[in-house]
């Protein structure tokens, strides 16, 4: 049997590899990236959510202990 040399690999399917390489960590990167993000964006949500309702139930507090307001007619003055 002959014996097999091992195979070497071209300059240019390493840079290809290389280049697979790097892109799926870039890719990789990106994605955490994005996930990050989006996490902050709704905490940033629940917090202004939050406060949001904090203050219409406050307005909502002082609407029902305030006396419903009674507006008072005016006369008008019969020119003579």
């Amino acid at each position: 049997m002959a014996d097999k040399k091992p195979i070497e690999k071209s300059p240019e399917s390493l840079a290809r590899v290389n280049r697979q390489r790097l892109a799926a960590e870039e890719g990789a990167r990106a994605m955490a990236d994005v996930e990050q993000k989006s996490v902050a964006v709704r905490r940033n949500m629940e917090r202004l959510r939050a406060l949001r309702q904090a203050k219409e139930e406050e307005e909502a507090k002082i609407q029902a202990s305030a006396p419903a307001d009674t507006k008072k007619k005016r006369k008008v003055k019969a020119k003579a």
